[in-house]
């Protein structure tokens, strides 16, 4: 039928120009691009990339195209080095989030990289065209996230980069690869059979595995489809007695997405994306404000930051338990931590790469701070990146308490990063791994993406 969701979305993701995109969108969306890189350059010194790396050339032999993040000369066949840079771009927690809960760019970009240089060289799409298959690919994630009420809320059963990410990645290169309509519904039929990862596996190296399969899933769904594999044209329909896309939430109401053009507004026109200041779970953020607040308050109250002074440090945060770690004992779990964020904040004014080390995570000094931390959870908190909010209290010996709450952190949505803020952050990254004049050069390519004529060059 032609009217059905999935034959809407198929129909959006082939009608979609370069003219539906509007200024703001095209500026946020290479803020993501620039940044995403940067996140996948400094994840490439991982040893989750390393594990990833090592596996994809010691075990598979292709046709090597594709340029890998951070590892000049290496190139591999265009999925497998959509996977390695996918589990790049999440290797630290360190990638871009929206609401509701995922992670879009590192589900997307990498599998239109690796297309773009597996294209010959007389059709490889140009700047604007990969500007808005990236588009197409978040524009997708966020219309099914906002089909389930449970996915507005921190996730529990999927980890969503696997589930919306793995169709995002699908859509973006149908987009790319300039598919039919019809294979456009195909591939995000095949991308549903190859979508979800549990959440258990969250605060573990398998963890970033979850967005490197999401990119790597939706790149080959879209090539199968390419080549004439067909799935089910209902696959987004809520469809009773027979799950399709609803099989990965309880709640599930789908709506056919309008054709684009004056009538469709993308929704990274409405609202826009998170960018993390530090390489950890998104709601950390809070709880580090909250406690770079309280700390401040701490010193002008002492003269300076003693810990003997406090009895109890108190956080009021929502309930989330992959993310209540009391005493983190790798750097992936720490990530996932409100305790360990907190105490890591109070204890040096601040968060950053160094924090998540071994020798960081296991300072006696550290693990004092642990011993003294206390959760509640007010019913007020809730577990929801768009209403949530951190605080942080230090009850001292002498009677006192000194409070400090984050409502909305820098570089949340609601508060951005600033274009100096981003430029920093990607500077920083990139420089593990590369030398200034190739790190500007990059910065120039994202910046004037739409006249770039050869997207592979990025």
């Amino acid at each position: 039928p032609e009217d059905t969701v999935t034959s809407s979305f198929a129909s959006f993701i082939h009608a979609a120009r370069p003219e539906h995109l509007s200024q703001t969108v095209r500026q946020r969306s290479k803020r993501m691009i620039l940044d995403s890189i940067g996140v996948g350059l400094v994840g490439s010194t991982t040893r989750v990339f390393d594990i990833a790396l090592r596996y994809c050339r010691e075990l598979y032999s292709s046709v090597a195209v594709s340029s890998v993040y951070g590892k000049p000369g290496v190139k591999l066949s265009p999925t497998l080095a959509a996977f390695t840079n996918g589990v790049a771009t999440h290797s630290m927690d360190f990638d871009d989030t929206w609401h509701p809960a995922t992670h879009p760019s590192g589900a997307v970009l990498p599998a239109l990289l690796a297309a773009s240089q597996m294209l010959p060289p007389n059709t490889k799409p140009n700047g604007l065209d990969f500007l808005l298959a990236f588009n197409v690919g978040l524009e997708v994630q966020g219309r099914l996230m906002h089909f389930s009420t449970e996915a507005h809320d921190i996730p529990k059963r999927f980890h969503p980069p696997s589930v919306v990410g793995t169709l995002g990645s699908a859509a973006a290169t149908a987009k790319l690869l300039s598919l039919s309509s019809a294979q456009c519904g195909h591939a995000l039929g095949i991308a549903a059979s190859l979508a979800g990862a549990p959440m258990a596996n969250a605060a573990t190296q398998a963890k970033p595995l979850h967005v490197g399969n999401a990119t790597r899933l939706g790149l080959e769904a879209a090539l199968l489809a390419a080549r004439g594999m067909e799935a089910n044209p209902l696959i987004l329909d809520d469809i009773p007695g027979c799950s399709g896309f609803s099989a990965f939430y309880s709640v599930y109401q789908p709506k056919p997405l309008s054709t684009p053009g004056e009538h469709h507004e993308f929704l990274l026109e409405k609202q826009d994306i998170a960018f993390k200041r530090f390489p950890a779970h998104l709601g950390m953020h809070w709880v580090v404000d909250a406690a770079l607040s309280v700390r401040n308050l701490f010193i002008n109250y002492a003269g300076s930051f003693s810990p003997s002074l406090i009895r109890t440090i108190m956080l009021k945060i929502p309930v989330s338990k992959y993310i209540n770690r009391p005493f983190p004992s790798s750097e992936h779990q720490a990530r996932h931590s409100f305790q360990f964020n907190a105490c890591a904040a109070l204890l040096d004014g601040e968060v950053g790469l160094g924090s998540f080390s071994e020798s960081s995570i296991h300072r006696q000094e550290l693990r004092e701070l642990l011993d003294k931390v206390v959760v509640e959870h007010p019913e007020d908190n809730v577990a929801n990146f768009d209403k949530m909010y951190g605080e942080v209290a230090l009850l001292l010996h002498s009677g006192d308490v000194l409070t400090g709450k984050c409502d909305t952190f820098y570089g949340h949505w609601r508060k951005p990063l600033s274009k100096e803020s981003l430029l920093k952050k990607f500077r920083s990254n990139a420089s593990h791994v590369l030398p200034e004049e190739k790190i500007e050069a990059i910065i120039t390519l994202v910046d004037n993406l739409e006249t770039l004529s050869d997207s592979s060059q990025l």
